[in-house]
């Protein structure tokens, strides 16, 4: 058992709800990492399930801490565990997802090395529900990245693929007239699209720059079924992102919102896919070409695969999909 410090580098939050099928396996990936001086927190979000008793099993650890509370959703447990973080560097992991035993490791050096980044990311491969690798990746830019590029193609990815500075959550802290605990950083009026929010927030209105390290560092797990289902609210809650955020830079959105939504429908047409709805995938690429023509032109390989797969899904069925989808994928 590795000493805790009580002024340690980094915490590393852990939402966790109704996650007691995947949090022992998060917990020890966590554990196991080669920088070692950290702390914990997990915050259990009204879980109906053992996710609170596998959570406190680990306080045996001193570098755990289990803090619960009634459920706020996945912006709110993150909130609560910037709040009671102690260290000047935070990271997120979702209870469902891993790291790599050196990925804390080389956002530390990172940031050392890099007094004028406030957000580290790295890239990530996508896992099933089994933890089977996908075939699939999220490989990012990894510099020169501005608040275009964020609202275009997120490079940052997932939500477990950050570690923040704390300095930075206190640049863009809030709290609205009705908080009573403490302050907001990622937006708790958002179920979805809370993550893309924040570091639209961060890239507008702070000096703090975003960049990645190389590698894929985080295994993101994607749950099978019901994800085409998910589309109008993922959908939906992208445009109240940029409805509420159009007044911090009016010009930027004009210009570049619509390729954004293009990028945006692409994303949930192949989420339909995966998920097998023909009908959903047709009607979001279609949507998808009506907004703008520039995805097919900065990501031709990405767009064109999409479109084929569709167009498959539609006529052969969803037998003649998997190969296509994942034959050569190298990025998100």
């Amino acid at each position: 058992m590795k000493p805790v410090s009580s002024h340690p580098r980094a915490t590393i939050v852990v939402p966790a709800f109704n996650v007691a099928a995947t949090l022992r396996e998060t917990l020890a990936a966590l554990l196991a990492q080669t920088f070692c001086d950290f702390e914990i927190i997990v915050v259990d979000d009204g879980s109906s399930d053992a996710t609170a008793a596998i959570a406190a099993s680990y306080q045996s650890d001193p570098r755990v801490r289990l803090i619960q509370q009634r459920n706020r959703g996945l912006a709110g447990a993150r909130n609560t565990g910037i709040h009671a973080a102690r260290a000047p560097l935070i990271g997120f992991c979702d209870a469902d997802d891993i790291w790599e035993r050196w990925k804390l490791g080389a956002h530390i050096a990172h940031l050392d090395a890099s007094p004028e980044v406030g957000v580290s990311y790295a890239g990530s491969a996508l896992i099933d529900d089994a933890g089977a690798l996908l075939g699939q990746t999220q490989a990012p830019r990894l510099s020169g990245v501005d608040a275009a590029h964020i609202l275009k193609r997120n490079p940052i990815g997932n939500g477990s693929a950050a570690v923040i500075r704390r300095a930075v959550f206190d640049a863009i802290a809030y709290r609205p007239a009705y908080e009573k605990s403490r302050d907001w950083y990622f937006d708790e009026t958002f179920r979805q699209s809370e993550d893309i929010e924040c570091w639209m927030r961060i890239a507008l209105t702070t000096d703090w720059l975003f960049a990645g390290v190389p590698g894929l560092l985080t295994r993101y797990r994607i749950s099978a079924g019901g994800l085409s289902a998910a589309t109008d609210r993922q959908l939906a809650s992208w445009e109240n992102m940029v409805a509420k955020l159009t007044p911090l830079d009016p010009a930027l959105f004009a210009q570049v919102a619509p390729i954004a939504r293009a990028y945006q429908l692409r994303y949930l047409a192949r989420r339909a896919i995966s998920d097998l709805d023909a009908g959903r995938a047709r009607t979001l690429v279609l949507q998808s070409l009506r907004q703008s023509w520039r995805p097919l032109f900065e990501e031709p390989r990405k767009t064109l695969t999409t479109l084929a797969a569709t167009a498959v899904l539609c006529s052969a069925g969803p037998s003649a999909i998997s190969a296509l989808m994942t034959a050569k994928e190298s990025r998100s």
